[in-house]
């Protein structure tokens, strides 16, 4: 175990309810190790879900990605940055580019994938992705979060009205 590690757990612990317990445990992290994708992917997450600052977010995990482009952790985190940023086109090119990297979550990607498509009120590609992402799942708590934005997308999707009409007719017979 390495002092840089210790204050990454210090910092992981305190994340999100001790933001300033967190980000000195991280400044104490980097200054052992600038360039340790725990530790810029924390920083990432603090710029992104609690400042909003989504350029210095996109930066740290830019950072972290060059020194390893295999830090999957950090993938489904960078991701909810480009959806939020709605960098979309950036976002399918980083899912498609993991989705070819070996051992990455693939259940994860896909599902990514599907709030992409959502975002873009593409609902039947979403559909699609949530197939391919239940496909690729091996957790059963996340088969229900993968059930769940399947409702919710069919929900979204626009009634058609030939069927109410057909229905409506044979209520009336």
């Amino acid at each position: 175990m390495t002092l840089v590690n210790n204050y990454i757990f210090k910092a992981l612990d305190a994340y999100p309810y001790e933001l300033e317990e967190a980000i000195e445990a991280l400044n104490y992290a980097l200054s052992y190790d600038e360039k340790n994708t725990m530790a810029l992917c924390l920083m990432g997450r603090i710029y992104a879900e609690t400042l909003y600052d989504y350029e210095k977010a996109k930066s740290a995990y830019a950072e972290a990605l060059a020194e390893n482009v295999n830090a999957f952790h950090i993938y489904p985190h960078y991701l909810n940055l480009l959806l939020w940023n709605e960098d979309y086109e950036e976002a399918e090119r980083f899912i498609d580019f993991a989705l070819t990297v070996k051992g990455s979550d693939k259940a994860i990607l896909y599902y990514k994938k599907a709030i992409l498509f959502e975002q873009k009120v593409c609902y039947k590609e979403a559909l699609l992705q949530l197939k391919l992402a239940k496909r690729h799942t091996y957790n059963g708590s996340f088969m229900s979060d993968i059930d769940g934005a399947k409702s919710r997308i069919k929900d979204k999707m626009p009634k058609d009205k030939k069927r109410k009409v057909k229905k409506g007719k044979k209520k009336k017979e």
